[in-house]
């Protein structure tokens, strides 16, 4: 399977205070991480979705398509339909599936990544593959079969997928993972991780 990584990268911020995906975490941007885990698990185009005029412009991402949301206030489910219609066109050759990872969740694994790729091989009539942390609950990232991609046409707000995996559970599989996978939406979220590197034997 040829699969790609929809990276969602598009909103305000307001939360943070600004620029959250820009500020540093180990010495790399928070959206750096994410991008850098799509990577090392082979997804291959990268799409990051972005705002109008671009605040992580001077971020360097790599070898990566950025595309602008012209609309983030509609919600997160905008930046999904725009990521997956640009994954589609900047393929050179058709792509399989699109793993969608939101730009906000520095510790998503490689490994955890891949474990969906895997899924998705084994479950190839089965539209959706989505990671459960055991630590956290957190149901991210998602994979999305080619032939699910139309529905982003009908998504609508902040949730995405969210509405569609929840409503029909028979599209999608689970595959239960260790650790945690955490938003950052707030300063006192990334201290948080920022102690936890901190701290002897504390892994998520």
């Amino acid at each position: 399977m040829r699969i790609g990584a929809v990276i969602l990268a598009a909103g305000s911020a307001s939360r943070f205070g600004g620029a959250k995906l820009a500020a540093p975490l180990d010495g790399r941007p928070l959206l750096r991480h994410v991008v850098d885990a799509a990577r090392t698990a082979g997804l291959d185009p990268i799409i990051v979705v972005v705002a109008p005029g671009d605040s992580l412009a001077a971020v360097n991402l790599g070898a990566v398509t950025r595309v602008t949301n012209p609309d983030p206030a509609e919600g997160l489910s905008s930046s999904v339909r725009i990521g997956l219609r640009a994954l589609d066109a900047d393929a050179a050759e058709p792509v399989d599936a699109a793993i969608i990872l939101p730009g906000d969740q520095p510790r998503v694994r490689p490994e955890v990544i891949r474990r969906l790729v895997d899924a998705a091989g084994e479950s190839p009539a089965t539209p959706f593959v989505v990671a459960r942390h055991a630590g956290d609950g957190v149901p991210n990232p998602i994979l999305a079969h080619r032939s699910i991609w139309r529905l982003a046409d009908e998504l609508a707000g902040d949730r995405g997928f969210g509405p569609v995996l929840a409503t029909h559970p028979e599209l999608v599989r689970v595959v239960d993972v260790e650790g945690t996978n955490p938003d950052v939406d707030t300063q006192a979220d990334l201290a948080r991780l920022v102690e936890a590197d901190s701290s002897p034997g504390d892994v998520s």
